[in-house]
């Protein structure tokens, strides 16, 4: 296996023209502007779209995420692996943003079309649709995640991209969560079936577009040393790698808190508050509001650790959602309950990419080994986990609570909603950062980034 090492200096940003430095972070997030389009559409919809749409239920719907999920997170693992070792003419990972776009587009629609099946058709269906955009959906995010530190080796600028990363990317999912219901509506002229499967096309032609995009104009320019490293030495000196593990355990729950909210929002609002609209509106606040913590984060990271900063975002989002579990069915707190959640969920983003490469160097100060690949895809199993365990339970609640779509929800089905939707993600938000507090990287960071600049200067 070879494990490549950075050999940029922290000086090189410095000699990019201001023009070069932007081309780059606009080229980089628009990546996930367009990854968004089609994740915001499976997190927000397409549990919904099953059980209410499809005729699924939601029991099945729970574990059918949860088995395909689980399956593919070993699929992420096997494509880090891949990533670290591939040397093309285009890079280490811009190849697989390129070449994965077409197939990730394709399946996106599958998963929103409603073919006329049986019962037991309906849900292989399910299974087979939703295992491949979950395999295509990782073999394009994680290269752009694993890109990053091949873009630059500058600590300050890797925030910068992660920035405009985060900006675009709640953009992509801010449309999502405004649009998709007028649209569905426009385009379906009363028929949901038909409305969201063009809805979701629209979102994977521009997603596509913006893709090849990425690749064209976002170049991996830190050079890199060549070494023969086997991939268990890869996985034992990640077993070391004590700042990863901290972040990857405080994240599980971090993603699991952001997976149970927004997989239940359209059924809170729907059913508990009395308001499908209301919905389109709350998930645009949370898709469009983190923005202002997004936008804070650079602003006061010359003065906070990362890890204080992402702890920060914690307890903000955690507020938020102690005021909407007062508000009740009250719009207006749990509108301002869902704008402070969203300023601390998109602090804590924020942080979540950002601090991604920082154990990566760790990793390669302490071990030789740089595992960016490996790590990028890891971290995306550890999501992928947090949302088959979130969906499985989500499920399994509902049915627990007697849910029947489209119809009057009795007092427990109305519990376990609310659970889904505020209790659970409060409670595991607090879990995540009692982890994090573990973390203090942040305070040797600087001197690492240093040595490790000094061995291949």
């Amino acid at each position: 296996m070879n494990i490549e090492t950075p050999i940029s200096s922290n000086a090189n940003i410095e000699k990019e023209s201001f023009l070069d430095v932007w081309k780059q972070r606009i080229s980089y997030g628009i990546s996930d502007f367009a990854c968004n389009l089609i994740w915001n559409m499976l997190t927000l919809y397409l549990m919904y779209f099953y059980t209410d749409v499809a005729g699924i239920t939601a029991v099945t719907v729970g574990t059918m995420i949860m088995v395909t999920r689980l399956i593919d997170s070993f699929a992420d693992m096997f494509t880090g692996v891949i990533i670290d070792k591939t040397h093309s003419r285009w890079g280490k990972s811009r190849p697989y943003i390129l070449f994965g776009s077409l197939p990730l587009a394709v399946f996106g629609v599958l998963c929103f079309y409603a073919p006329d099946l049986s019962a037991d058709g309906k849900v292989i269906y399910a299974y087979a649709t939703y295992l491949g955009i979950s395999i295509c959906y990782g073999l394009v995010n994680i290269p752009i995640s694993s890109i990053l530190p091949s873009l630059t080796s500058n600590a300050r600028e890797r925030t910068n991209l992660t920035t405009v990363r985060i900006v675009l990317a709640f953009i992509g999912a801010t449309i999502v969560s405004v649009a998709t219901l007028p649209l569905v509506h426009l385009l379906g002229r009363g028929s949901e079936v038909r409305g969201f499967v063009l809805a979701m096309s629209l979102y994977c032609l521009i997603a596509v577009i913006c893709l090849y995009l990425t690749f064209r104009n976002v170049k991996e320019k830190v050079k890199v040393v060549k070494q023969k490293v086997s991939i268990k030495e890869s996985f034992v000196a990640l077993k070391g790698n004590k700042p990863w593990m901290i972040f990857a355990v405080s994240t599980l729950f971090m993603w699991g808190s952001n997976f149970f909210l927004q997989g239940s929002l359209i059924y809170y609002f729907t059913y508990n508050v009395g308001s499908k609209d209301i919905a389109a509106i709350i998930a645009g606040i949370t898709s469009s509001i983190p923005l202002i913590g997004t936008i804070l984060v650079p602003v006061i990271s010359h003065r906070m650790m990362k890890r204080n900063i992402f702890l920060l975002g914690s307890l903000i989002s955690f507020l938020g959602l102690v005021v909407m579990l007062i508000a009740n069915i009250n719009v207006t707190v749990l509108i301002t309950g869902a704008v402070v959640y969203a300023i601390g969920f998109g602090m804590r983003q924020n942080m979540y990419f950002s601090m991604q490469a920082d154990p990566v160097d760790f990793g390669e100060w302490k071990t030789g080994v740089n595992g960016a690949g490996l790590i990028s895809a890891i971290n995306g199993f550890i999501g992928k986990v947090a949302m088959a365990v979130s969906a499985a339970l989500s499920g399994a609640l509902l049915t627990w609570g007697h849910y029947v779509p489209h119809a009057h929800q009795n007092s427990q089905a109305l519990l376990m909603i609310r659970s889904n939707f505020i209790i659970i993600p409060a409670i595991l938000i607090i879990i995540s950062m009692l982890i994090m507090c573990f973390y203090n990287l942040d305070k040797y960071y600087p001197q690492i980034r240093k040595e490790l600049d000094s061995r291949i200067g």
